[in-house]
């Protein structure tokens, strides 16, 4: 009867662990972002608000922008983009990089995408700490082409370089952006052939005939499906790879993130650090926690999951603010 009662007892602590775990409120969160910043499926009107999230830029159901697509349109212009750099900067500074695990729609894609397979590629720590900067050099690389289009403008010599840039000149990152593809480009592709199909009086031969021909006549949409592919395959095998290695606004908000005034604590005393590693391998951003100062510890890497708190038995690892 005893060992009946305690194996209930173990049971109902299972299971309110599963239910308070910060990772499910999280993943709540999530989902209600991601229907609030498309909603106006649902009626809701666009709201003059920027966030550092990726992937509502070219979305006609977009209720919010995101800060990066904004401040490539507004160099494109030319117009100083205070709103989106102060976006950025204010999200970074007060709340470090928690956008990136709390509310970008690409972010919950990513998170998704990573229980398609049970266990994930281990990337060594040297790879790691190589392969980061890949989103610092695409930010650059972002930067570079917005801001001197901006300044050619401003010198009356802006139409010859947008001419060259092409199609990528309003927004160089969001034309080649996975979150963009999935969620602007493919639902724009289905509602014309819908369109096509109901209104223009056309056979579902003659429209995939249609879509076909567009298909293969545009290598920008192919070049574009597949770095969504890529992205996409990234996220499977290796746990937010997309923010770890690739995302400019993720390397943008990095910048500031670590002089944010939100940040974690380790409790030293309840910390076993010898015997266990637990946060720091349930963290999907290989972030190096155990070497972080213990009194209050911010990363350019962390995204606030807070996987590492529900991941610590000794409940040693809090958030704290300022």
């Amino acid at each position: 009867m005893e060992e009946k009662r305690q194996a209930s007892g173990d049971t109902d602590t299972r299971v309110k662990g599963m239910l308070f775990r910060i990772d499910t409120a999280r993943r709540i969160v999530q989902f209600i972002c991601f229907i609030s910043f498309n909603a106006v499926l649902f009626g809701l009107k666009p709201l003059p608000i920027l966030l550092p999230i990726v992937g509502v830029l070219g979305s006609p159901q977009k209720t919010v922008g995101d800060a990066l697509g904004a401040l490539q349109l507004m160099l494109y212009e030319p117009v100083a983009p205070w709103l989106a750099l102060a976006s950025i900067f204010l999200a970074s500074v007060f709340l470090g990089r928690a956008f990136c695990g709390w509310a970008c729609p690409f972010g919950l894609v990513q998170d998704l995408l990573s229980h398609v397979k049970r266990r994930h590629r281990q990337v060594s720590l040297r790879a790691h700490g190589q392969m980061i900067f890949v989103k610092y050099v695409v930010l650059a690389v972002v930067l570079f082409l917005s801001g001197t289009l901006a300044a050619s403008s401003t010198m009356g010599l802006g139409e010859s370089y947008r001419e060259a840039l092409g199609v990528i000149a309003p927004a160089p990152f969001n034309v080649f952006s996975p979150a963009d593809t999935l969620f602007a480009v493919l639902p724009r592709i289905v509602f014309e052939a819908r369109y096509v199909l109901t209104t223009a009086g056309k056979t579902v031969d003659e429209v995939l005939g249609m879509a076909f021909n567009t298909i293969i006549s545009a290598p920008l949409l192919w070049l574009r499906l597949a770095i969504m592919a890529f992205a996409m395959a990234l996220a499977i095998n290796i746990p937010r790879g997309w923010c770890r290695y690739l995302c400019p606004q993720g390397a943008f908000s990095a910048l500031i993130s670590s002089f944010s005034f939100l940040g974690l604590k380790r409790d030293p005393v309840r910390c076993s650090r010898v015997a266990c590693r637990a946060c720091v391998e349930a963290c999907p951003t290989m972030v190096p926690i155990l070497d972080l100062p213990w009194e209050k510890f911010t990363h350019p890497e962390c995204i606030y999951c807070a996987r590492c708190i529900d991941a610590c038995s000794e409940k040693a690892i809090k958030p704290k603010f300022p």
